[in-house]
Order: C-alpha cells, then structure tokens, then sequence
C-alpha cells in the first residue's frame, strides 16, 4: 500500500478525530476559555500516545501560561536527523457569532469542506502530521520514522506567544532538532501549491505630542504658539519619500534582498493585480515603494504604516482650538534581517528631531516580534519542496507572508532552519466568522507529510 491509498483508507478516522479537537473551544484570549486551552492540549497528548509517539507530554509554560504540548518519536538510527514539527493548538475568539451559519465548535461538513474555529488556524493543520507519520510507517513497514520526529504545539499563538521564547530557552536540550517544520501558514491556491518561505515581523510604537497644559482659544492664541495637531501631522507624512521609500535612519541597513530567483518564483504566481484591489476593500489603487511589484513589496519589502491618529475636538461641531495634544498609533513590517528594536530606536531618534520647539514628545513601544526566513536554497526547503510536489503532483511554487509569528524565536533560539509545510488558504477565512478547511487539501499535506521524513533523511549529511 502506497501513502495515498493509505491516507484515503484511513481519511475517515482522521477527519473525526480531528472533529473531536476541533470540539474543543480552546481560546487562549479569553480567560473564560483557560480550561478549555488545557483540555485541548490533553486531548493532543492523549491522540499522539494513541498513535504511537513514545513521549507526549503537556508542558507548563508559566505560572499564569497556558500549556503547550510536546511529542517525541525517535528513529531506529540514533544518528538520523531531528525534524521538530511547530503549531498551536488555541484559537481566534469566534465573535460576531450571527455571522457563523453554524456553531464555530460544532465542526460540519459541507461540500468537500470542514467548517469550525479551528480547522486551519492551526488544528487540522497540525493534525495532518499524525496521519501523514502513520502512512509513512504504513508504507514503510518500519516500527519508527526515518527521522527523528518531535512535535512543540504551544497554546498561546492567538494571543502573542508570550511565554513561548521563554519555553524555548527553558527545554532547549529537549527540543533540540536539525529543522523545524513550520505548519501554521497558507498556500498560493488549491491549483497553485506553493510553499512560504518567510514571515514579516513587526514593531509597534504610540507617540504623543503635548504642548499647552490645556486646549486654547484658536483666535487668541492659533498661529502663536506650536499646534500638537499640525506637528504630528507632519511628522507621520515625513515618515515616507517621495518614492515611498521609508526615511528613518538605518531602517534599511539590514533588510535582505530578494534574489533573482525568488523574484523570477514570485513572478510566475497567477496574480491579478486588479482582482487583489478588489479584494482590498476595493482600493483604488496600488501604491507602495517604487520599484518593486505588489507581491514583492507586500512579502519581502518593510512597511511603516500609520494605525491610527486623533487628538483635539472629535466631536459634532466646530471647536475653534489648539488642542493640547495628539497621539497618534504606527507600526512597522519588518522583513529578514531586520531589527525589530533598532527600528523601534530609530523611529524614536526620528520623532524627537521632528518636534518642534515648545511641543515635548512622548514614544511608547509594544512588544515586538522577529521577521523570519527560510532560503529556497536550504536542503531543507528543497526537501520540503520535493515532498510537497510528490503529494501534488506539479511544480510547487514559493510565497512569503505578511503575517507575524514566532518563527524567529524558533529558528535562533534552536539553532535550526525553518521548512513551511502548510495547506491552509486565504479563503479559509482564518480568524473571521466560518472558518473552514478544504478536505481534500488535508488530505494532500497528510501525504505531504509522508514523503517528508523520507526525503529529509536522504538530506541528512547537510543537515546535522
């Protein structure tokens, strides 16, 4: 029996399975649903025990940390390499809840398609290793996989990982691997497999202009003393040149290129650039810094971006005043390379340059997080790849996204390269009403994940 009839055999077992975990209503941001983020964690345990792993454990994070849960299946060869699979197992908060056609943890299936919170935002996209290991045993024959495979699924992504660096540090020994498996990303399209080959980080910062101790009566005082107003405004235009191009300091320094390559790969994606505004909340233009494609400053190209600005009268009517003070939210995607906290620092020499005599400036930082990447020509990625197109069947393609996760924590703090192995899709609709998972694409990294551990085995002197 090869890994398709396999998987196919066994596809009913698993979609239950996963509909039990996915049952469960584990969300990390709401402390009502604590207990629940547990729960789910036992039951990930329990299933890995129950499939075969030798050691499946739930961690504790910290003391106020949800738990996280580890797997481990060592190799007959003690030498082989160490593949670690990463995902979560807490999700999104399901509100508004009129907006679901069923109850988000009442998993349905409909038309090919497996409904709930949950179903690709990250459980059916961890869960898919578990079948994808067995066929590959199946097919095999052997009592234990060909690599080493463990298996870190934290409880905390959905609410910004907050103990999980601390995780890493703590059971470094135990988590040590030769690449890290990363599964909590998207495809280009059910028709246009494609891998992620990096994330964006970002840095988040609020600043605050204050000048009189209280609002002023325009007439008496406008055009006498500095307008908190007026300065912020210009301070946040001042953030970008007239190519679109960002003007802090150093902000550019450290950003990797794109290769030829990687550009040449992005370029053959079936993009539709009108099609994309459309789905941008029909925007009417595209814009951004000059020089590169939209795909390519969206995925590989840092941002600064204006989140949000107010201060003065905001109410209806006229208020003839110079407010005392504005504020005003920016953040910044950051791309390979860069620092997350040199930006921050810069950012913050920038704005105290820009203020004007009479105003004083306040910068409030949040805490940020890492950019990561995965070069396409890693042996890893190019095992993954190979892997990836044996399950599809045509060339798989690579992408980069926008979002932000705790890639980087992985890949510095365990000293190893990330491999993105993931069948989700925009139209998934990850963290909004009607989260769903085609079934037949997890179907497809089931058997992706098969040939995985093969193939990372035929790579395994450049990879220890």
């Amino acid at each position: 029996m090869d890994a398709r009839a396999y998987i196919d055999k066994h596809a009913r077992e698993f979609i239950d399975d996963l509909k039990q975990w996915l049952a469960i209503p584990s969300i990390s941001a709401d402390p009502g649903h604590h207990d629940d983020v547990r729960r789910s964690a036992e039951w990930l345990a329990a299933h890995l025990k129950g499939i075969g792993f030798p050691v499946a454990e739930v961690w504790e994070t910290a003391p106020d940390g949800l738990p996280a849960v580890f797997a481990e299946w060592p190799a007959a060869d003690p030498h082989a390499p160490v593949a670690l699979i990463y995902g979560h197992h807490d999700v999104q908060p399901v509100e508004p809840l009129a907006e679901w056609d069923n109850p988000p943890f009442e998993p349905a299936e409909r038309d090919g398609l497996l409904l709930a919170r949950g179903a690709s935002d990250d459980k059916g996209q961890v869960l898919f290793h578990s079948l994808g290991i067995r066929a590959s045993l199946a097919v095999s024959r052997d009592t234990a996989p060909p690599v080493t495979i463990k298996l870190i699924v934290e409880g905390e992504e959905e609410s910004g990982s907050e103990h999980f660096a601390s995780l890493l540090e703590r059971e470094r020994g135990r988590l040590a691997c030769d690449v890290i498996v990363v599964s909590d990303t998207s495809m280009w399209a059910a028709d246009v497999p494609s891998m992620c080959t990096g994330m964006r980080g970002l840095a988040s910062a609020e600043v605050t202009l204050t000048g009189p101790v209280r609002d002023l009566h325009s007439g008496a005082f406008g055009g006498g003393v500095p307008n908190p107003l007026h300065a912020l405004a210009a301070l946040l235009a001042g953030l970008h040149d007239e190519t679109g191009r960002v003007t802090l300091a150093r902000f550019y320094d450290r950003v990797l290129p794109l290769s030829d390559e990687e550009r040449d790969l992005f370029a053959k994606l079936p993009f539709d650039e009108q099609d994309w505004l459309t789905e941008a909340g029909q925007s009417g233009a595209a814009t951004g810094e000059r020089g590169f494609s939209t795909l390519e400053r969206i995925w590989a190209r840092p941002t600064a971006e204006v989140n949000g600005m107010w201060g003065g009268h905001t109410g209806p009517g006229g208020k003839t005043i110079i407010p005392a003070a504005a504020h005003a939210k920016v953040s910044f995607r950051l791309v390979a390379d860069q620092d997350p906290g040199d930006v921050l620092a810069s950012f913050g020499e920038y704005v105290r340059a820009a203020t004007p005599a009479g105003l004083a400036a306040t910068v409030t930082t949040q805490p940020a997080v890492r950019p990561s990447h995965s070069p396409i020509t890693s042996p890893a990625v190019r095992a993954g790849r190979r892997a990836m197109e044996r399950a599809f069947g045509r060339e798989v393609l690579f992408t980069k996204e926008g979002g932000s996760g705790p890639e980087a924590d992985l890949a510095d703090i365990l000293g190893a390269p990330l491999v993105f192995i993931a069948i989700g899709l925009d139209s998934d609709r990850p963290h909004a009403p009607n989260e769903r998972i085609d079934l037949s694409l997890l179907l497809r990294g089931a058997e992706a994940s098969a040939y995985l551990w093969e193939e990372l085995a035929t790579v395994a002197a450049d990879l220890t």
